[in-house]
């Protein structure tokens, strides 16, 4: 493996490398074997999800009607674009095969 000295120092530090630049062998450490999680039960489930959704700031209406209002709006003029690209595109593609003919 080409490297150059910056690179040789800096495994070498890193005890990758012994002093002529051969890799050092290291053993790996065993992974640390995980616990398996309880399991909760449908109830304690449900109960938690409750919970959590009591937690949750929802929307007023009125900001869900702005929201959907700009979306609407993006929706309508990324349309727009996307067709007029479609419709320019296809006229300059039947104009190069007019000319081709």
């Amino acid at each position: 493996m080409a490297m150059n000295r910056e690179q040789r120092r800096y495994l070498q530090k890193q005890g990758q490398l012994d002093e002529e630049g051969n890799p050092v062998a290291t053993a790996r450490e065993p992974r640390a074997a995980t616990a398996p999680r309880d399991r909760v039960g449908p109830k304690q489930y449900v109960s938690e999800v409750r919970s959590e959704m009591r937690r949750v700031s929802w929307p007023t209406r009125n900001e869900v009607v702005n929201y959907t209002i700009i979306v609407l709006c993006a929706l309508a003029v990324m349309t727009a674009l996307i067709a007029a690209c479609d419709y320019l595109f296809g006229e300059m593609i039947i104009q190069l095969l007019k000319l081709g003919s």
